[in-house]
This record gives C-alpha cells, sequence and structure tokens, in this order.
C-alpha cells in the first residue's frame, strides 16, 4: 500500500488567498442588494433596509478599527466632540480606506463647529463610497446652514434617490419647497 503524503500548506494558502481577495466582491454585491432593496422597500420596511445598509457600511474588516468606530460613536452620543475626533482620526488613520470612518469624524467635526474638517472629510467618504445617503445628507444640511439652500436642495434629491423614505431628507425638502427653494417651475 502506497501513501502518499500531501503537503496542504500551498493549497490552504491557495484557497485562503480566493477567499480574501474575493471578499470585498462578495460584500460589494451584497451591498449593492442592500442598496436596491433599500430603494424599493415600501416605507413601512425601509427603515429595516436602512439599518441593514449602515450595518454593512459599519463593517471596516477589522474588529480593531470596528472597535474605534464604537468608541467614537459612544463618545459623540454622550457630547464628547474631542475625544469622538480622537477616536475617529485614529481610525482614519489606520484604516484610510474605509469610508464610514471619515463618515463619522466630519459628523463629530460638525457637531464640534468645526465647518471646514468636516467638509473635507465628507468629500473623503463620498470618494470612497458615493452612496453613501448619510454622508450625503450631512453635506446637505452643512450647505443648508451656510444658506447655499439651491445646492443643498439638490443633495436632499440625491438622498432621497438612494434612499426614497430618508425622513431628514423629506423633511427638509419639503420646508425648503415650503420656502421657494427647490421647486421646480
Amino acid at each position: 500500500m502506497l501513501i502518499k503524503i500531501v503537503n496542504l500548506k500551498h493549497t490552504v494558502a491557495a484557497v485562503g488567498a480566493v477567499v480574501l481577495l474575493s471578499n470585498p466582491v462578495f460584500a460589494q454585491d451584497r451591498l449593492d442588494e442592500l442598496l436596491e432593496t433599500l430603494r424599493t422597500s415600501p416605507a413601512e420596511q425601509a427603515r429595516a433596509a436602512e439599518r441593514d445598509v449602515e450595518r454593512e457600511w459599519s463593517r471596516s474588516g477589522s474588529a480593531a478599527m470596528d472597535l474605534l468606530l464604537k468608541r467614537g460613536r459612544d463618545a459623540l452620543a454622550v457630547g464628547e466632540f474631542a475625544e469622538a475626533i480622537d477616536h475617529f482620526t485614529a481610525l482614519t488613520d489606520h484604516a484610510p480606506e474605509f469610508a464610514e470612518g471619515f463618515h463619522a469624524r466630519a459628523t463629530a467635526y460638525y457637531r464640534a463647529d468645526l465647518y471646514g474638517p468636516a467638509l473635507a472629510d465628507l468629500e473623503r467618504a463620498l470618494e470612497l463610497n458615493p452612496s453613501n445617503f448619510n454622508a450625503i445628507y450631512g453635506l446637505a444640511v452643512m450647505f443648508e446652514d451656510l444658506k447655499d439652500t439651491r445646492r443643498a436642495a439638490d443633495l436632499y434629491r440625491r438622498v432621497l434617490a438612494l434612499n426614497p423614505h430618508h425622513e431628514g431628507a423629506e423633511k427638509a425638502l419639503e420646508k425648503l419647497k415650503s420656502e421657494g427653494i427647490g421647486r421646480t417651475l
């Protein structure tokens, strides 16, 4: 009886590489499906679909980076803006391709009345994830604050194209329309 010894190291490495390299493709396919579900969901199912999309965006692929995101969000929730900015800065330094880190830090900067850095981070977040309707919404709010209401209205419409039931964008656009801005003739 002949027993052939097989070195599995190369096989395992090859399978691992295929799984690792294909994971972003699977994640993007899943995200595309979730976004389509959100766009086509009836109002009563939209909030659950929105949470699914946001949960997917919040996954960095690293437990350590996810922890920094959580700590930053926790600090933001209790009004500790400087602490939140520190956590989000560590996150963006260590995961510069993770869009949600920039979006979260933009929110912290905005809440700390630091519009310049907030705008820069929103721009970076949208470069990395152009479908992030929450980042687009944040940008719209900032433009509205800066009295650029036409641009804000355009951005609110962009949010609603991605997430037709986004409550904040719906209300803000209606408010602008009642003021005569963003109304099409």
